[in-house]
């Protein structure tokens, strides 16, 4: 099979993993505490045929994993893995676009730091001089990941 334009895209292959509302709001859920099936089906309204598919989609994934909670009837809890808990900064950056953007400048939800409750931002840094960089300071180059069987449709 070709390589379709796409394919070598980081984020088109995190899409093609989470890049649906139901998935994403699963995710919220697992993050906000919520790990059995029917807490999180109940908390999102969602039909428990989709959950199950987004569960098992994400368990396939390695984003999640199931740990056994009952043995009489089998359930299970879905709990992040270190990928899924990589999600937590994307996640979070989507939150702030909707606070800035659709929430009317009332965001529904604060996220805060634990140990002081000063509520969190988002913000790109530099590695080596820590300045914060806007959009316009960023470019794109070609990675270690881009070879000249993709460059053309990276």
């Amino acid at each position: 099979m070709d390589a379709q334009p796409n394919d070598h895209c980081s984020i088109q292959q995190t899409l093609d993993q989470v890049g649906d509302r139901w998935t994403l709001l699963v995710l919220r859920d697992i993050f906000r505490g919520y790990r059995r099936f029917s807490h999180i089906q109940a908390d999102l309204g969602i039909a428990r045929n989709l959950l199950a598919d987004r569960l098992a989609r994400l368990v396939d994934a390695g984003i999640l994993t199931k740990v056994p909670y009952s043995q009489r009837p089998p359930r299970f809890e879905y709990r992040l893995t270190p990928k899924g808990r990589d999600l937590s900064v994307p996640l979070i950056a989507l939150m702030h676009w909707g606070d800035h953007w659709c929430a009317d400048d009332r965001p529904p939800v604060l996220l805060v730091h634990h140990e002081c409750g000063t509520p969190l931002d988002v913000a790109i840094t530099c590695p080596v001089c820590d300045d914060e960089v806007a959009a316009p300071d960023i470019r794109s180059l070609p990675g270690p990941g881009r070879t000249m069987e993709n460059q053309a449709t990276a």
